[in-house]
């Protein structure tokens, strides 16, 4: 069970409303911009509801998946899940495996774990946080089947590629997390990111990909095509995939 996140009421803006923030500690270097996010009282309502058996927390420290969950299954992990629709899609068609979600966007957190209470699943939880943080204070080596950062920011300016994400040191700090033979799995619409992905992971140390000819992979199965990536279908932009298997 996780303690709520800090919930105060928003006096600033005139609304009714509360403010909630994300866990997070201030000496750490960020993966992603932290802050305050505005939710309304049904929104905190939810949180009061379902965050006991959905939330994690990050000050809780190392993790025992299996007592988590009840159970052994293979472990997913989602960095930086957005509204959590795909996420939740995922955990209801592959109930034999466990999924943790990470994402700092408190009305996403609250959506996701509302939804999922409320389709019953047991094989899902969350954490609002840094996730570099949750996997660094919380995650334990080699426990990760599949670790999955869907359509992450590409910060398009050439000025802003430094605040990318998947940066070298990034993708080492993931691979002791993963299990030996578990899947990064990343997907982006945008090319020039894309571009840059592959060309990290081709150069990156204890992973190689199947898919050598392109070294993007088809879209799995397992991954919902979302609202967003049909819209994009619509208008001719394209979604690149890349699976990249620990090796080392």
């Amino acid at each position: 069970m996780s303690e709520l996140p800090e919930l105060t009421p928003d006096l600033e803006s005139g609304e009714e409303g509360f403010l909630i923030k994300p866990e997070f500690k201030p000496k750490s270097i960020r993966s992603f911009v932290i802050r305050a996010g505005r939710i309304t009282l049904g929104q905190k309502n939810a949180f009061d509801k379902y965050w006991p058996s959905k939330g994690l927390s990050l000050f809780a420290g190392p993790i025992d998946i299996d007592a988590i969950f009840g159970r052994q299954a293979p472990l997913v992990l989602e960095i930086g899940f957005g509204m959590g629709d795909s996420l939740l899609e995922m955990a209801i068609n592959e109930p034999d495996k466990n999924f943790i979600g990470i994402e700092v966007h408190p009305p996403g957190v609250g959506r996701l774990i509302s939804t999922a209470s409320q389709h019953g699943l047991s094989n899902l939880r969350v954490y609002m946080a840094d996730a570099m943080d949750v996997l660094e204070d919380c995650i334990p080596d080699g426990s990760i089947d599949r670790l999955q950062l869907y359509f992450p920011d590409p910060w398009h300016k050439k000025k802003h590629h430094k605040r990318r994400i998947v940066q070298p040191a990034f993708i080492q700090k993931l691979r002791p997390k993963l299990k030996q033979g578990g899947i990064l799995h990343m997907a982006t619409d945008w090319q020039p990111y894309a571009e840059h992905m592959l060309e990290v992971m081709n150069n990156a140390t204890g992973f190689a990909t199947e898919f050598t000819e392109t070294g993007f992979a088809p879209r799995p199965d397992y991954r919902p095509v979302t609202k967003f990536e049909k819209r994009g279908e619509r208008l001719g932009h394209g979604v690149w995939d890349l699976l990249f298997k620990k090796t080392a």
